[in-house]
């Protein structure tokens, strides 16, 4: 088989022969006009060539319906729109289909009774000829609905589903494994992203297509590679591919294809655990990188690794986006990808050839017993970060706001802010922080200008890690359990730490039932992974300590094997930077928006992004934290939801300039989607809420002019 890139070479020799390029063969009349892929089409452009709205009359916008779901709570999803039904998905994982021009619902597909806790970000549309399908997914499982009726097709896999777990080895079969996000359509198949646990035991995380018509695995790509696979010999531990301590880099954040090309190009994320890779020492590929493969067979075309050995949970956090730039006078196709740490990554697509230099840095070495940071990290020269760096801030950088800023300052002082500084016992600045700079929500683009619109978050977090307890056989059950897979979150005291996102479990009989505990346990809840690998005892003597109510039995006198500590550190838990208010402990902007020309790497415009009410008229312009993308036009608008203010707001792609703003019933966590009916535009979002503190929703909005 002729390979793509070499396709893709005798493609641009005929074109030559012909005296045209590349770029104005494929793109000259290519419009953007539907949504019936998630972020709006295979490259992940989040980006429209619909024109009915304008600069001049923008600010006419009103709502043009509005849909309540059964359900309420946090809703990421970006809608897609097909044949004039927009499809979505409720906080609860339910499916609706709605009528795109009214919002009346056509069908819905999911359990009455059953919550599920997950989130979801979108779905999956494939046809051939009148077979159409929604593909979208439920804890492990992947379900193949006809796009007319809602009803799931009997003749995909088992009824209608398969497990997502059918393609990995035996040991991950009882492992948590989800998909967050909408699976990457590529002729008949469908690869998937994976949500893995990230701490030991975790499931590897293969890249999988499966067959959209029978449901049955077309190919497998090893992250953690196998003996004479390629990377193989980056893992010191030549175990580490079935390991049980080791596991994850995976996809979770979605992919983008080059359908022409047949490239898929995939963002995998760090290995497991996190914090410490005392047993996963080397450079870890294919964790971290940026992977380029043949969509048709999954054998590695090229790759990028954005992190060597990671210990900061660096995981890039959205899809590439495709898009060409000029180089010389001439087009390339190029791939761009957005970084938790604020940088951005170019190459041609087609070699994996940067397209900006990147520097190999040398980082700090760690200190930890049996860990082995890696000694050089590779950061781009071109474009500067879009946000600030840890190493950077000053004590000027505290925030004018805070009451408490003496406190915060000798924190500040006293937490290690080197860039890359590893994982100690001594509290690490880590700025951007956990969640990013970039987020989930990921990059708009201008395909054909080579323009990137990103928003971005400022917040800074304590990254720590402490000696792994050992577990004594007279601890009870439920409460060894409890300091194994919950403590870091909820903290060893049960108290959480609401401004991060984790709730106390202090009187948790009291607001809800132990049966939906259960279900989060399995299952996993918004951030929290799940951990269906517990056996029944494990998880009823959890539940038992929980609700204060576990007897004294120990590991031994309930007949259950104990598990080998993992001997090493684990993370003390995800810890904002904050005020005593709750804000953040920094001076802001605290959340900020960039036009970024990929074309020469430098900036067109960066402002703040959203408002803090709390402060009143001195919160205006401080920027808030905010998760959820951009949508823009080819007339010059940028539309996007995202901020903890719960305001939808359009801007002036090429100045930054606020056109317009809409308090939304709720916060949208979520990207839009832009679409037409009967000739007349649309923008849909979805308004959940229920993340950093907002109030809950259960809306999708779509909006257009009178």
């Amino acid at each position: 088989m002729v390979s793509c890139k070499y396709t893709y070479v005798l493609l641009i020799l005929s074109l030559a022969i012909l005296g045209c390029s590349p770029s104005e063969e494929k793109n000259s009349k290519k419009e953007y006009v539907t949504w019936s892929t998630y972020l709006g089409d295979p490259g992940r452009s989040h980006y429209s060539t619909l024109s009915q709205i304008t600069h001049e009359n923008v600010k006419d916008l009103k709502v043009a319906w509005s849909y309540e779901a059964a359900d309420w709570g946090q809703m990421q999803m970006n809608p897609l729109v097909v044949d004039s039904i927009l499809y979505g998905v409720t906080a609860a994982l339910r499916v609706v289909a709605l009528n795109a021009e009214t919002g009346k619902e056509i069908w819905q597909f999911g359990d009455s009774v059953k919550v599920w806790h997950s989130t979801s970000r979108g779905l999956s549309f494939w046809k051939k000829e009148k077979d159409k399908r929604i593909l979208v997914t439920r804890g492990p499982y992947l379900f193949a609905l006809d796009a007319l009726t809602g009803k799931p097709i009997t003749t995909f896999g088992n009824n209608g589903k398969i497990d997502m777990r059918s393609g990995m080895p035996e040991s991950a079969k009882e492992k948590f494994v989800i998909s967050n996000t909408p699976g990457t359509i590529y002729k008949d198949i469908i690869v998937m992203p994976l949500r893995l646990s990230e701490g030991a035991g975790a499931a590897p995380g293969d890249i999988m297509a499966f067959n959209v018509i029978t449901g049955k695995v077309e190919w497998v790509f090893h992250t953690i590679p196998h003996p004479v696979e390629e990377g193989y010999d980056t893992w010191e531990n030549k175990e580490a591919y079935k390991d049980d301590l080791v596991g994850a880099a995976n996809n979770w954040a979605g992919m983008a294809v080059d359908e022409e090309a047949g490239i898929i190009y995939i963002p995998t994320g760090s290995a497991a655990p996190d914090f410490y890779g005392g047993n996963r020492l080397g450079s870890n590929l294919f964790s971290n990188c940026l992977l380029a493969l043949d969509a048709n067979t999954g054998k590695r075309i090229w790759h990028f690794q954005l992190t060597h050995h990671d210990l900061w949970d660096r995981d890039p956090p959205a899809p590439s986006n495709l898009l060409m730039v000029e180089r010389e006078g001439k087009k390339i196709p190029a791939v761009a990808q957005v970084t938790k740490q604020g940088y951005v990554y170019v190459f041609d697509r087609m070699t994996g050839e940067p397209l900006f230099d990147i520097e190999e840095v040398l980082v700090p070495s760690s200190s930890l017993d049996g860990e082995k940071a890696w000694p050089t990290q590779p950061i781009p020269v071109k474009p500067k970060p879009f946000a600030r760096q840890s190493q950077d801030l000053t004590e000027a950088d505290i925030s004018p706001f805070a009451e408490n800023q003496d406190e915060l300052l000798a924190f500040f002082k006293s937490a290690d802010k080197r860039q890359y500084a590893p994982p100690n016992l001594t509290p690490n600045f880590l700025f951007p922080g956990y969640d990013g700079a970039a987020e989930w929500g990921g990059a708009a683009a201008d395909p054909e200008d080579g323009i990137l619109y990103v928003n971005a978050n400022e917040m800074a977090w304590n990254l720590q890690v402490v000696p792994e307890d050992e577990t004594s056989e007279s601890t009870p059950i439920g409460e060894a359990s409890y300091q194994k897979y919950c403590a870091s979150c909820h903290q060893a005291d049960r108290k959480g730490l609401a401004a991060s996102g984790f709730p106390s479990l202090i009187d948790l009989k009291l607001r809800m039932e132990s049966s939906e505990a259960a279900s989060i346990i399995t299952q996993g809840k918004g951030m929290m992974t799940g951990f269906p690998q517990l056996k029944k005892e494990e998880k009823e003597a959890l539940l038992k300590f929980l609700w204060g109510q576990e007897i004294q039995h120990n590991v031994v006198e309930k007949g259950i094997k104990k598990e080998e500590d993992n001997k090493g550190y684990k993370h003390t838990g995800y810890n904002k930077f904050l005020d005593n208010k709750g804000l953040p402990g920094i001076s802001p902007p605290w959340g900020t928006m960039h036009a970024i020309d990929l074309n020469t790497g430098e900036y067109i415009w960066s402002i703040p992004f959203g408002d803090t009410p709390e402060l009143g008229g001195k919160g205006k312009g401080t920027g808030t934290e905010n998760y959820g993308g951009p949508v823009v036009t080819e007339n010059g608008l940028l539309f996007i939801g995202a901020t903890r203010d719960g305001y939808f707001r359009v801007f002036d792609k090429h100045t930054g300039e606020k056109l317009w703003e809409y308090k939304l019933p709720a916060a949208a966590f979520a990207t839009p989607a832009m679409y037409e009916v009967n000739g007349k535009q649309y923008i849909a979002i979805a308004c959940g809420g229920e993340k950093l503190g907002t109030e809950k929703g259960n809306q999708i909005i779509a909006f257009s002019l009178p």
